[in-house]
């Protein structure tokens, strides 16, 4: 089939590699001139089926309250967004009950363990380099409660069959000898040595190039603008560049993808959500931490990304507003320094992306109308995560086969 994808990110590249794979004509529209450039740039690097659990949980509107006019606060909402995201919001609130919690953790769960087994044999079978630690990831809590709260949480993710260590302060040293500035501070720390994370650009760039060698044409520069559609089919997609005519398309724009489905009457519960980083040379730190290190009291994540660090966090609801916020950013490099004492960045480079947020935290695939489009979209913070296990449910899709998890929890009409 001759396959059309909008959106050259993490998503659409990645579905590009394994359609191509599988013999078909693809073509990629991409308004920016290479893959990767918008959220899957400078993201976490994360890889952690063991926080599948969504944002809309409970304690988060209390959170948000709480948030209001700091702009230092981990979760911000601006006021001239509200007007946008008053019916998501709602749908929101609603899942930050226990229950409904509970219910999107294990379905975000199960495709994201899925999808970092087949992001690993990815790697295996190619030559894929993108500053890949395939050793886990480690959690730190600053105070009893906090660490006592994560127990009780991780424990879903046990019984889901996740391995992890609980480990007090020395524990938490002996493992990353990094945090021996702070090992007083930490009441206590999980480690899960399922985890992965690496740089989602380099793999982008990687995976797109791949799929370029199996036949796929990435058009770049060009603008996806609306559709030919008639019934329930799509004969073609229509561009700044002109008409792309396709068997079957495939939606993977990010926050993006709500303005090009309303056109098919279709409704995508999709709110940018914007986050920071911050990346910088290690240089002479001859400490460096090596296992991804998330602070909770923080909001903070600090990654390892060969002879770089990135620190990403925070939340800011704040539509599509992309400019930058100097508060926000100051905020990371806190968090970082509180965090290792010992080194003090330099050549920071600064970064903020849009993360497409669902109310549930579930991504959005499948054919909801059109016989011949699919979604794939509103993946949020794990973009990186859910990537290739979201890309081989849409390719069985397509092909008509059966995925290898059930696909109902993410189709756009579950509820």
């Amino acid at each position: 089939m001759r396959i059309v994808i909008i959106g050259a990110g993490i998503i659409g590249a990645t579905t590009a590699y394994y359609l191509s794979r599988e013999g078909h004509e693809v073509t990629v529209v991409e308004r920016q001139p290479e893959p990767g450039m918008e959220t899957s740039f400078a993201n976490g690097g994360l890889v952690t089926p063991s926080m599948a659990d969504p944002w809309a949980a409970p304690g988060v509107p209390m959170m948000l309250l709480k948030g209001l006019g700091r702009a230092d606060a981990p979760f911000v909402l601006r006021p001239a967004a509200i007007p946008g995201m008053i019916g998501w919001g709602m749908r929101f609130l609603r899942n930050c009950g226990e229950s409904r919690w509970r219910e999107n953790t294990e379905a975000v769960f199960k495709l994201a363990a899925y999808s970092r087994d087949a992001l690993d044999r990815l790697t295996d079978e190619t030559t894929l380099a993108y500053d890949r630690f395939g050793k886990g990831t480690m959690r730190v809590y600053r105070s009893a409660e906090d660490f006592a709260h994560a127990l009780e949480n991780a424990e879903i993710y046990r019984r889901l069959g996740v391995e992890f260590q609980s480990l007090d302060g020395a524990g938490a040293v002996g493992m990353e000898p990094s945090l021996k500035p702070v090992e007083g501070q930490i009441a206590g720390a999980l480690y899960f040595p399922g985890d992965r994370s690496g740089d989602a650009f380099k793999f982008t760039q990687g995976v797109a190039a791949l799929a370029v060698k199996q036949g796929a044409l990435f058009r770049y520069g060009t603008l996806a603008t609306g559709w030919d559609a008639a019934g329930d089919r799509i004969a073609a997609l229509i561009t700044d560049k002109g008409r792309i005519d396709g068997d079957g398309f495939v939606l993977a724009g990010a926050s993006y993808s709500p303005a090009l489905a309303r056109p098919l009457g279709l409704t995508l519960p999709v709110q940018p959500v914007k986050g920071y980083s911050a990346t910088f040379p290690i240089g002479g730190w001859n400490n460096a931490p090596v296992i991804p290190v998330v602070d909770y009291s923080l909001k903070a994540a600090v990654t390892r990304l060969g002879d770089r660090i990135r620190v990403a966090g925070t939340v800011e609801f704040t539509g599509f507003d992309r400019r930058p916020n100097a508060a926000r950013s100051a905020t990371l490099l806190k968090a970082f320094r509180e965090l290792f004492p010992d080194y003090e960045p330099r050549g920071v480079k600064h970064w903020n992306g849009l993360r497409p947020m669902t109310p549930d935290g579930r991504p959005i695939l499948g054919a909801p109308r059109h016989r011949n489009l699919w979604l794939n979209t509103g993946h949020g913070p794990l973009g990186w995560t859910l990537a290739c296990g979201s890309a081989l449910v849409t390719a069985a899709l397509i092909d008509g086969r059966k995925a290898d998890i059930d696909e109902r929890p993410f189709l756009l009409d579950r509820g």
